[in-house]
């Protein structure tokens, strides 16, 4: 008998080892919970998938940090979506919240990052009005950006806003000549004047500003909400362009009511999401023109019937070359 063989002869049912039988477990369910107490809140900044959420549930507004809960699946959470949260509410620097479910948006601003890449990105959600913040000078107006920013806003049925500053250093007059057959509001800005104008164009809107380094798009939010403390640049006197100051999109209550959403200097703009057909809904008095165009007529000139709609309708023939000229800038490869 070889020693294992001896060793197992002195093995008894007690020196087995007898693995329990796996317990059956509770059937996942596919209910989820409903969050029926769960709090309203307004994403105000994005960063590194955390959010910031202000609470406005008693009139007195608290920020708390967040997270997406996984209830919210692989819906992507931006600026100015309305959430609904629960967990700590409290707002401590250590509290954490989780963001349960996202309400419908009712305007969605995007852009792509060219005019031939397929892959929107969302800029803002649930804004009523676009600003475009413009100097008439250091840094020169580049009307291209202008025209997308206008096509962008009514392609998401947003009110345009020309916000005109540095006036002190040249007329504004010719850019706004250029603007004014789009029946575009636009507001004439000088630092350090009186901001009555600016607050009630406004007040009670979510209004997102848009526009390059170096316009005075942040020395504009910091004089309309004086804690907001964004950071401003001075212009490059080589290259007539600004230093981009903001990192990233952050929504900051105004004293008399609304939001004004401060986003990062523009370094491009494409407006390859932006469809014909919903864009011209932006122009009713000429959108009727369109029922006589040949079909997949872009509107450029050629073959086009608006020209003689125009004519027949006695509606103002630059109101239509406006129409042509922000529909070029869809397909220009012109620097922003």
């Amino acid at each position: 008998m070889t020693p294992s063989q001896r060793r197992t002869d002195r093995l008894d049912e007690d020196d087995v080892r007898v693995r329990p039988g796996r317990t059956k477990s509770r059937p996942r369910s596919k209910v989820r919970p409903g969050h029926s107490e769960a709090a309203h809140g307004f994403v105000t900044a994005v960063d590194r998938g955390r959010f910031t959420v202000t609470l406005d549930e008693t009139h007195e507004r608290r920020s708390v940090f967040a997270i997406k809960a996984r209830e919210l699946g692989r819906k992507g959470l931006v600026v100015g979506d309305d959430v609904a949260l629960v967990g700590d509410l409290a707002g401590g620097s250590d509290a954490l919240a989780r963001i349960v479910r996202r309400r419908p948006r009712h305007t969605l601003l995007r852009r792509t990052a060219d005019d031939v890449d397929p892959v929107e990105r969302v800029v803002v959600a649930n804004a009523d009005q676009l600003g475009v913040v413009v100097a008439v000078a250091d840094p020169e107006p580049r009307t291209r950006l202008i025209d997308r920013a206008l096509v962008a806003a009514y392609d998401a049925g947003l009110e345009p806003l020309l916000i005109v500053t540095k006036v002190d250093l040249a007329p504004p007059g010719p850019l706004l000549d250029i603007y004014a057959p789009l029946g575009v509001p636009a507001i004439v800005r000088q630092r350090g004047a009186d901001l009555t104008d600016v607050r009630a164009r406004l007040a009670g809107r979510a209004t997102v500003l848009l526009g390059h380094s170096g316009v005075g798009k942040s020395t504009l939010v910091n004089a309309l909400v004086p804690d907001a403390e964004r950071a401003t640049g001075q212009v490059n006197a080589v290259t007539g362009r600004g230093r981009h100051t903001s990192t990233s999109a952050v929504a900051l209550a105004l004293p008399g009511g609304g939001w004004v959403i401060d986003t990062p200097g523009i370094r491009s703009f494409g407006l390859a999401h932006v469809e014909l057909a919903r864009f011209m809904r932006a122009f009713p008095d000429l959108e009727p023109g369109t029922a006589e165009c040949p079909r997949s007529c872009p509107h450029d000139g050629e073959h086009c019937a608006l020209d003689e709609y125009v004519r027949r309708e006695g509606i103002d023939p630059e109101r239509l070359a406006s129409l042509r000229r922000l529909l070029a800038s869809r397909t220009s490869n012109d620097e922003v």
